[in-house]
């Protein structure tokens, strides 16, 4: 991965398993990366003010029509682990070429939830699909373009998470093909997830520790994401 970019926009990624709180966090996020440079928490929760960098706030799997179709079909279609892998990695690429990086290029700040260590986290660890498949379409998928400049991992037990779905998720009549994974498995996600981490350069990389009260963990997202 390249050094962040100075005074341009960026590209800003959270991560984290579902039931980690990110979802949650991601229009505080929003509002942080929106108050630009030399702003501070209050205006980053919405005082008035002149505001910085517009923010487009995107997703994965999807992002693009080719790629909303895809997650339709990852998310409920039975599939190996392999072919989960090829088509969120097919629609991750669609997502580049027809949202992020022209986004970037028109001098938006991106914010995605999820990206590429979903994939080291779910397809490498979860799945148990072989690294050297995921390094080579990892490199293969950003070929051409910027990777992230900042990576914020939502990190919380496997079991707490859980709890959190199941108590967010009471009388849904369906859950997605993740969703109906058992706690080993997202074990292995969250493993997955340090794992991918390391592979970063440390400056683009921030860990969040979801299990905090909400004010806490926006005060630590306000000092990683507000410039002084």
């Amino acid at each position: 991965m390249q050094p962040a970019r100075q005074n341009s926009p960026r590209f800003v990624v959270v991560e984290g398993m579902d039931g980690s709180g990110k979802g949650t966090h991601l229009p505080f996020i929003e509002a942080c990366l929106s108050a630009g440079a030399g702003k501070g928490a209050a205006e980053a929760t919405g005082a008035a003010g002149t505001r910085g960098p517009s923010v487009l706030v995107t997703r994965e799997p999807g992002g693009s029509p080719l790629a909303e179709t895809l997650r339709d079909l990852v998310l409920t279609r039975p599939m190996d682990g392999l072919t989960e892998c090829l088509t969120v990695f097919a629609a991750r690429r669609d997502h580049l070429t027809q949202t992020i990086w022209p986004a970037l290029a028109a001098g938006q700040t991106v914010l995605c939830d999820r990206y590429l260590d979903s994939s080291w986290a779910y397809q490498g660890a979860g799945r148990g699909l072989d690294p050297a498949v995921l390094a080579l379409l990892s490199e293969q998928v950003e070929r051409g373009g910027p990777g992230p400049d900042l990576v914020i991992y939502f990190d919380l037990p496997a079991a707490v998470a859980a709890a959190r779905r199941a108590q967010r998720d009471a009388g849904l009549a369906q859950r997605d093909r993740f969703e109906q994974e058992d706690l080993a498995f997202f074990e292995r996600v969250r493993q997955g997830y340090r794992e991918a981490a390391a592979r970063r350069s440390p400056q683009t990389v921030a860990w969040i520790d979801a299990s905090q009260a909400p004010q806490d963990i926006q005060k630590q997202l306000s000092d990683i994401l507000v410039k002084p």
